[in-house]
């Protein structure tokens, strides 16, 4: 028996996932995203790939979330993008925002920088202990920027962020610029610390963003909270 479109795309979401957020989404919404992911996988144009679009869920749970790190949308260059926001795939040139990130990571905790950092870009560890990077516009079209935009996935990511907020394991959220910050206005009231700062952008990055201390201030937040800190070594 042909599966609808509404089950192919809850198929896409891990179980843990999907039980939990397929309830908060509107089913024509749920369709038309499954016909459009399946189309632009078709032609070739889907970036990050098809199979990794869901990867911010496939690295941890709900429950095993401890950090939210909120990207805008996924790096438009063929091949580049990995599915992890502000992550790329191994052998990729480090794009600016992310070189910036490291160079933060590498001022605020020296110790987490190694010389693999010289030439990976992969964030993958960081996912694996349950730093959730997710961007609010999970695809877009390979070779244009927030080429999504109006696909609706903002829907997606307040239902995400709406389960984060509900599970009591403390958590962490970092909002790096404006449309991140609106976002997530409000949660505070929901005893996970919000900890703001402009965006990595080279155009942005020193208006706040270097000098931050945001990969200290998550550990102490979270080893305040008695959970474990993260290795940001990577």
């Amino acid at each position: 028996m042909l599966k609808t479109s509404f089950e192919r795309f809850r198929d896409r979401l891990p179980e843990s996932w999907a039980k939990l957020l397929m309830p908060k989404l509107d089913k024509a919404w749920v369709e038309a995203m499954e016909q459009r992911l399946s189309e632009a996988s078709a032609l070739g144009e889907l970036a990050p790939a098809a199979e990794r679009v869901f990867r911010p869920l496939e690295s941890a749970g709900p429950e095993a979330v401890r950090v939210l790190i909120l990207g805008q949308d996924p790096y438009p260059g063929k091949g580049l993008a990995n599915g992890l926001a502000f992550s790329v795939a191994e052998g990729q040139k480090i794009p600016p925002s992310l070189k910036n990130i490291l160079k933060e990571l590498g001022r605020d905790l020296p110790e987490a920088l190694s010389d693999s950092w010289q030439i990976s870009g992969d964030l993958s560890g960081w996912a694996r202990q349950g730093v959730m990077l997710m961007n609010a516009h999970w695809t877009t079209t390979s070779g244009r920027s927030l080429a999504h935009v109006g696909w609706g996935w903002d829907r997606f990511t307040d239902a995400v962020i709406s389960v984060l907020i509900a599970d009591p394991q403390p958590k962490v959220f970092l909002a790096w610029g404006l449309p991140a910050q609106r976002r997530l206005d409000g949660f505070e009231a929901f005893d996970h610390p919000v900890l703001r700062s402009s965006h990595p952008s080279p155009l942005s990055a020193h208006k706040g963003f270097l000098g931050c201390g945001h990969f200290g201030e998550v550990n102490r937040l979270l080893v305040e909270r008695k959970a474990p800190p993260i290795d940001w070594r990577l």
